[in-house]
């Protein structure tokens, strides 16, 4: 088929890279070819590898969500590892891109890109506007440089190079890990450990903080058909943030008593406040998003989370723990 669409997913074996698979089989659109590639396919901190990679495959279109991540603390450890690794992955992806002709790339950024000291709700036109947060500058000045370099591309070549600014993302095949994992597939990790050999009312489910803070979490079914979206619809080099709208989020302690009454949990919550609550908002607009999706529906917070811990009870063993 000559006007076929060739899309390579990296990062495909991930949390959003397993949500747009799920989706696309789904929907088997016949005019697309999706490829899904992990590290174990390339190693893209490398030329050579990324160039295989592209000659192998042959796309058409790209969804870059493959990068080096970790929790707040190797963050902090290991900045310049953050720096220096996310700055050849993003450039050899999208300069082989470039190189390989490749229609559309679609990359993945993060609201902690975002300035440490800024007003709130954010948006798409905020994100140069100062520092970030000095605990993960690394992860996020490469982060920030993709947006840079689609702005540059489409200025000296004409490429339509785009990304997105997703929110807090959960979902099946999340990483459980606790050193690694966000807060929702960590407290899951946590309540699923203390219930699995018996959920008694003598059970204490302790978490961290007050639970005040506020936070916007978006499924990652959701957000798959979002990237699906953009991939097929949005046609701008400028950055659009992929969230859900600002009266949906809701406490860390809301997100607790949901993953409570997701596993039917007979104990209690109790509030560790001795411990910090770390920043109390993040709250980014969806605004651009609603302009050309009004309509869209995103999965109810309860649904969600109800649906990936059924996901997680059936599949503990080979979930990333």
């Amino acid at each position: 088929m000559a006007d076929q669409k060739i899309i390579l997913v990296t990062g495909g074996s991930g949390l959003v890279g397993k949500a747009i698979q799920s989706v696309v089989q789904t929907e088997n659109p016949s005019n697309e070819k999706w490829i899904f590639v992990s590290s174990k396919d390339a190693d893209l901190c490398d030329k050579k590898s990324t160039e295989k990679l592209f000659e192998k495959h042959k796309p058409t279109h790209v969804i870059h969500l493959a990068a080096m991540v970790g929790g707040l603390f190797h963050n902090m450890a290991h900045n310049l590892d953050f720096l220096r690794n996310n700055l050849h992955m993003n450039d050899n992806v999208l300069q082989t891109a470039h190189e390989y002709g490749v229609v559309k790339v679609v990359s993945c950024l993060s609201t902690c890109i975002f300035p440490d000291k800024t007003t709130y709700p954010i948006n798409e036109t905020m994100v140069h506007n100062g520092p970030p947060h000095p605990s993960n500058y690394g992860y996020s000045f490469a982060k920030r440089l993709i947006d840079v370099q689609n702005r540059a591309y489409h200025d000296q070549h004409g490429r339509l190079y785009t990304s997105v600014i997703p929110c807090n993302v959960f979902g099946p095949h999340d990483n459980f890990n606790p050193s690694a994992s966000h807060v929702i597939p960590g407290l899951m990790r946590k309540l699923y450990d203390l219930i699995k050999d018996g959920n008694t009312e003598d059970k204490v489910f302790t978490v961290l903080g007050t639970g005040k803070p506020l936070r916007q979490f978006i499924y990652s079914i959701d957000l798959a058909k979002l990237f699906i979206w953009v991939l097929r619809e949005y046609n701008s080099v400028n950055p659009i943030i992929l969230s859900v709208d600002e009266s949906q989020e809701v406490t860390i302690a809301q997100a607790a008593e949901a993953l409570t009454k997701a596993f039917d949990f007979k104990g209690k919550i109790v509030f560790d406040t001795s411990a910090a609550d770390g920043q109390y908002k993040k709250t980014a607009s969806n605004t651009k998003l609603r302009k050309f999706l009004p309509d869209f529906r995103f999965t109810p917070f309860e649904d969600a989370i109800k649906e990936t811990v059924e996901w997680y009870k059936k599949n503990y063993d080979k979930a990333r723990n």
